[in-house]
């Protein structure tokens, strides 16, 4: 039997964590997974529930942001081709493993994240490409890799350190980071997440097109303000939204 107040409470938690994750590249388990858990689901069937939902923001700020940007199709398969074998490793070892201690060094981790960019003012407001070449491919492609990993077991805030590296390592400005984020980290590496989770563990479906609807709405309505905006919000929101997930993290 489905009951509708869980149903509107499930829709408005999606949107809001959502809309934030569009905006600041990432986070959305920050509010959705906690929440799942805390209506009463398992670790496991919350987290392989919250990545179908997550797929859902993809698609609403791919909606998006295909109007207005413009992606190198070569490097958005280079970001593919070298995350998701780490999304699926990722997905395939969580399951089995105590995930406490990788939460407390991941939420140090993702506090660092926001600190670094807080006191690199300029980092990420203008677009300046480097590192294409042979050896800074490869060292990129080896810590996508490495995040793919962290995308596929511990799903709250790793799309973040995704975008932080394409700024930081290969020179996109925040919003185009964050375009590549949402896209291929969003459809394709949360896709590839749910997919192998759902087949070695459950999922909630009772609950998805909630989540779903959310998603989608908050994740398109997220990625237009980022787009109009622009770079200096972004940059804010992802430190505050990073600050706020290693406390939630650390915290447990």
């Amino acid at each position: 039997m489905i009951e509708y107040s869980e149903q509107i409470l499930l829709f408005l938690v999606s949107l809001l964590a959502n809309f934030f994750s569009a905006l600041a590249g990432g986070g959305a388990g920050l509010i959705q997974l906690p929440a799942l858990i805390f209506l009463g689901l398992p670790f496991g069937i919350a987290l392989a529930t919250h990545k179908v939902a997550s797929v859902a923001l993809g698609v609403g700020a791919t909606i998006r942001h295909l109007k207005s940007s413009r992606l190198e199709r070569r490097f958005a398969l280079f970001i593919l081709a070298t995350g998701l074998p780490g999304v699926i490793l990722g997905a395939s070892i969580i399951l089995q493993i105590p995930d406490r201690a990788a939460e407390i060094a991941l939420g140090l981790l993702t506090m660092g994240l926001g600190i670094y960019s807080h006191l690199s003012p300029e980092l990420g407001q203008t677009l300046n490409i480097k590192n294409r070449h042979k050896k800074g491919m490869l060292v990129g492609g080896v810590v996508i890799f490495m995040l793919g990993v962290l995308n596929g077991s511990l799903t709250s805030g790793t799309g973040l350190f995704v975008t932080l590296w394409l700024v930081r390592w290969f020179g996109l400005d925040y919003k185009a980071a964050v375009a590549y984020t949402l896209i291929l980290v969003g459809i394709f590496w949360n896709g590839s997440g749910a997919i192998t989770l759902g087949l070695l563990g459950d999922i909630h479906w009772l609950w998805i097109p909630a989540l779903l609807a959310g998603s989608l709405i908050g994740g398109y309505f997220g990625a237009h303000v980022a787009i109009i905006k622009g770079n200096r919000l972004i940059k804010t929101t992802f430190e505050v939204v990073t600050l706020l997930i290693g406390l939630k993290l650390i915290v447990g």
